[in-house]
This record gives structure tokens, C-alpha cells and sequence, in this order.
């Protein structure tokens, strides 16, 4: 991509109402368009970075059996009313509508009643179990407040995932090797260090849940965290009870703010009796399946890297989940100049390499506003090409995450960005 073919440009204007680090950083950036408060736009920058994150979860996903597939937005009252959750007491996130001829409908904050729903056609048999299934959807959220840029919307992209077993037994194999896949995915994405497994309540989705919690100024939760167990406990459900059953003790925790990224919960068999989702066993016997929910906000996901890795300049995105691998600026009078051209050549060679580029193109503008984008923008690996580098023997080299530079042939270069 050239800078000067990218409509989204960086900005120094940002809304006063804005006070979230990641919001903040993503305008400027041009990542983000805020549409409303609680609604934001990902431009062709940030729609990278969503497509790395969902890859990595993908990934992770389809390593333990998951299936994708992706549902309707569009919610049947009376399905949701089955299982008592139509109710505004009972889920108070809502978005609900009316179709022309009156039907009334909601709009997917979760999915777990349609997609078993449409389970009840294609499990009849033990031998149809078990069946993993996920989605990345835009879900809406009607939030009371929508704060924290787009940590918290009320629109945001989610994967969820959902296990359909056989057993208690069968689901709680399968719901530890989801465990691991996220905190698989967490450590891909950069925030392994400070993801903790954690246990809370479950809301209204069950009476317990385990969240996935990253230690962050910017998030909403206070967690109490046992580093050396990997394992912490959310102020919610925080007592003398919870912490025995986990064989915790007070004094050996710390309290932290955390972010939530991801969560799971444990349904049993509550749902499929209430949807009449049932299959037939070995011994021929009609029993409910056994269902799990696996959810991860992946534009929340997004948010909270930006909150982790920025600094008074800009973004520093972790590699994985960056928007190009490098970020090439050319110093130059002209496209007649040395050092353009040799930019130009070092961004087809990348391009035909299939090394991921950035290429600043612009010839008005000044080094300075040049390098303060850079910085701005976050990409790891920075490349000068000018006449003073390209004197003292080929392309300077910076990495976001570091103060120095240092000057490299093109040889050495492809070999830092393999």
C-alpha cells in the first residue's frame, strides 16, 4: 500500500467526549471513524489489524474441531421467550425492532438460542455428537453507557463459539481444550503475559463463568490474581467460599484493573431442555445435549492492545497482529530523486516477496510530520531510504519498540523482516 493512495490519513482532531487512550490513538491514526458514541467505522488500517486478530483466533479454533460458520443477525421473539430471555429483566442489552407486518425481532447480542435451534436439524443420534461451531458477527449491545472507545460498544465484532457433547464428561474435555486455545490466542495477540484465566459470574448467561482478563488501566474490572497459578478471581464473585473451592488465600493475591477479552460458560443441559435440542443414545434413550458457549471480542481484543502497547508518540503494535510488517519512508525532492526510486525498488521487491509494506510516498511533505506518522501509526520495523542513508551504505532501520537505528544493506534488511 502507498501512503498516498490511503483516503484515511492521520489527524490531530479527535472529539472532546473521547477520553479513551485506544479511541484517541485510533482516530488519529486513521484505524477508526467514531459514526456515534459506542459505534465506530474500521478503515482499510483497522480492518487489517481485525483480519490479523480473527486469523489468529481462527486458527486456534479450528485446531480443537471448530467449524465456521457465520448466522442472521435477526432474533425470533418467541425463541428467545422459550428460554425466558426476551425479557428486558432478564437481558437488558436489547436492541428490538418490528418487521413491516408487525412481527417483533432483536437484534444478536448472543446466539446461543438460534444456533441450537437450528441444531434440533442435524443432531438426532449420538453419532451426529459432538459438533463444534463458530462465528465472527457483528453483535449490538444496547449499553446504558458506551465508554472506553472500542473496548465497549454498542456494536462490535465477536467470535462465539459453541460445543454440543454428549456428556458432562465429553463437554468439559472439550471446554478445557478451549481453555487453552484462548489463552493460546491471547499469547499470539501479545497480551499472554498479562491474560489471567479467571473465574466470575455468569451473568445472564449462567451462575458461573470464566473470563479472560488482561491486566489493563483502561479496563472496567477489578480482579484479584495469583501470578504464579496463572489463575484469578474477579471482584464479583470475590469471598471467603470462592477463594477455598480454588484453594486460594487472600494474602497471596493482588488486586489489579483488567479488561475483559474473553469468556466461557458452561450451559449443561438447561438450554437444549428448554429448546428441545435432544439426541438418542447408544441405549436408545432421548437425552438432552450438553452445551457451551466460547466468546471473544475481537475488536475489544483490538482496544485493549492499543491500551497495553502505546506510548506519548503513538501505537506500538505487537508483529502478529500489525497493520504491514514494514513501514518504508522516502526522503525526496522528486520521483526523480535517488532515494525515491530506491524506496520504489525496495517496496516492489517486499511486494513481490510477499513481506507486508507500507510505503510513505509523499514528496511534499516534510520528514518530521513523515516520522511523527510513522510513529503514529505503529508499524514494527521502520525504513528511511534518503540521500544521507543511502551514502553511509543503504536503508536506516528502526524498530517502533526502540530508541535507536541503525544503517543496513538491503540483504540484511530482507533478512531482519523474513
Amino acid at each position: 500500500m502507498k501512503y498516498s493512495k490511503l483516503f484515511s490519513k492521520t489527524t490531530k482532531t479527535v472529539s472532546e467526549d473521547e477520553v479513551s487512550n485506544n479511541a484517541q490513538l485510533l482516530i488519529k491514526a486513521g484505524f477508526v471513524y467514531k459514526e456515534m458514541a459506542g459505534a465506530y467505522c474500521y478503515l482499510p488500517l483497522g480492518i487489517r489489524v481485525l483480519e490479523k486478530i480473527k486469523q489468529i483466533v481462527r486458527e486456534e479454533m479450528n485446531k480443537i474441531g471448530g467449524e465456521e460458520f457465520i448466522m442472521t443477525s435477526l432474533q425470533r421473539k418467541e425463541l428467545w421467550e422459550k428460554t425466558d430471555r426476551w425479557d428486558d429483566g432478564k437481558v437488558d442489552v436489547w436492541f428490538k425492532s418490528a418487521l413491516k407486518n408487525g412481527t417483533e425481532v432483536g437484534f444478536g447480542w448472543s446466539h446461543e438460542e438460534p444456533i441450537s435451534e437450528m441444531m434440533k436439524l442435524y443432531i438426532n443420534s449420538y453419532r451426529d455428537l459432538p459438533v463444534y461451531v463458530y462465528q465472527f458477527q457483528t453483535k449490538m449491545r444496547n449499553e446504558l453507557r458506551a465508554k472506553s472507545g472500542i473496548m465497549r460498544g454498542r456494536e462490535f465484532v465477536m467470535k462465539d463459539m459453541y460445543s454440543y457433547s454428549v456428556s458432562d464428561e465429553a463437554h468439559e474435555e472439550f471446554y478445557n481444550k478451549a481453555k487453552e486455545a484462548y489463552l493460546a490466542s491471547f499469547e499470539r495477540l501479545g497480551l499472554g503475559d498479562d491474560t489471567f484465566f479467571t473465574f466470575a459470574s455468569g451473568g445472564a448467561f449462567t451462575q458461573f463463568s470464566h473470563e479472560f482478563q488482561t491486566i489493563c488501566d483502561a479496563g472496567e474490572d477489578i480482579c484479584y490474581l495469583h501470578r504464579e497459578k496463572r489463575i484469578a478471581v474477579n471482584e464479583e464473585v470475590y469471598n471467603d467460599e470462592v477463594l477455598s473451592q480454588l484453594g486460594l488465600k487472600k494474602e497471596d493475591l493482588e488486586q489489579v484493573k483488567t479488561a475483559e477479552v474473553g469468556n466461557i460458560f458452561s450451559f449443561g443441559s438447561t438450554k437444549s431442555e428448554e429448546l428441545d435440542l435432544c439426541f438418542t443414545d447408544e441405549a436408545g434413550e432421548k437425552k438432552p445435549v450438553i452445551l457451551g458457549s466460547y466468546g471473544i471480542g475481537i475488536t475489544r481484543a483490538m482496544g485493549v492492545i492499543v491500551e497495553k502497547f502505546h506510548d506519548e508518540n503513538g501505537i506500538i503494535w505487537p508483529e502478529n497482529v500489525a497493520p504491514f510488517v514494514v513501514h518504508i519512508v522516502s526522503i525526496a525532492k522528486d520521483e526523480s530523486d535517488e532515494a525515491y526510486k530506491k524506496a520504489e525498488e525496495l517496496y516492489n521487491e517486499l511486494n513481490e516477496k510477499e513481506i507486508e509494506v507500507l510505503w510513505d510516498d509523499r514528496i511534499e511533505t516534510r520528514p518530521g510530520e513523515k516520522f511523527a506518522d510513522a510513529d503514529l501509526i505503529g508499524i514494527p520495523t521502520r525504513v528511511v531510504v534518503s540521500s544521507k542513508s543511502l551514502e553511509n551504505g543503504g536503508y536506516e532501520v528502526k524498530k517502533r519498540n526502540e530508541n535507536d537505528s541503525q544503517i543496513v544493506s538491503k540483504d540484511e534488511l530482507l533478512k531482519m523482516v523474513k
